[in-house]
């Protein structure tokens, strides 16, 4: 090959090296940039793609928390809670000092949450909301989402009382008072924080007084004393304390 072609083709390729060498040292950062002006305009596939960019070629990279945070973030908004959840998980181990690990923390709850099932069906994601939020209250207690996250727990606590109730109403339906009382003794251990606790002390009083177990009755009795809110219930139980021998 004559020497000025090689020399051209030397220069080309030595061009092309140095062209490559400048677009990786700036290729995260580029990258970045695309994927939060694509974030932003809610183009969530190309957003994904440039994050998965950043993860795989740049994981040490300044914005890696940051594409990892952000994919969590196009997954919740898609409706992808369990890979949501999945992602925000991966920002607490593998990222715990990033300022994307607080709202990460929280965001599992809200995953879980957003799975959770109404009380007549299965509460598996019920339970693992009010685990990541307790989890949450654990990790941040002074946070200005502490108080939110009482509140959310509250509330998921106060459904899976309410399915233990339904089931112990369907027991006592059909005529299996054992059973019911299973779940109405769930109650009253588990969910004294619920408005559902008064209806279980009452729904066993009722049982109990129905089979003649006195002394259990007066037990549960001297139990409700403590826990009266609902005055019709409160006349319940005075009707059948003064019926008791």
């Amino acid at each position: 090959m004559p020497l000025p072609i090689l020399a051209l083709i030397m220069f080309i390729a030595y061009g092309c090296a140095s062209s490559d060498e400048v677009k990786k040292s700036r290729t995260v950062d580029d990258t970045y940039a695309a994927a939060m002006e694509a974030f932003e305009d809610e183009d969530w596939l190309e957003a994904q793609t440039q994050f998965d960019i950043i993860k795989l070629q740049f994981p040490a990279s300044q914005y890696a928390d940051d594409a990892q945070y952000y994919l969590a973030e196009i997954n919740f908004k898609r409706g992808e809670f369990v890979l949501a959840a999945f992602n925000y998980s991966v920002i607490r181990r593998s990222f715990p000092t990033s300022e994307h690990a607080r709202m990460s923390a929280f965001k599992v709850g809200s995953c879980y949450e957003e799975l959770a099932l109404p009380p007549d069906r299965d509460q598996e994601y019920t339970k693992k909301a009010v685990a990541a939020y307790t989890d949450f209250k654990s990790i941040y207690p002074m946070d200005s989402l502490a108080p939110v996250a009482t509140e959310k727990i509250r509330e998921l606590r106060s459904r899976l009382a309410e399915r233990y109730i339904m089931i112990a109403e369907h027991y006592e339906r059909t005529n299996s008072r054992k059973s019911s009382l299973v779940y109405y003794d769930a109650v009253i251990a588990e969910f004294p924080d619920t408005k559902y606790y008064e209806q279980a002390l009452v729904q066993k009083l009722r049982i109990l007084y129905g089979t003649a177990m006195i002394d259990e009755a007066r037990n549960v009795i001297a139990l409700y004393r403590r826990t009266v809110k609902d005055p019709q219930l409160k006349a319940d139980v005075d009707d059948m304390e003064r019926s008791l021998p």
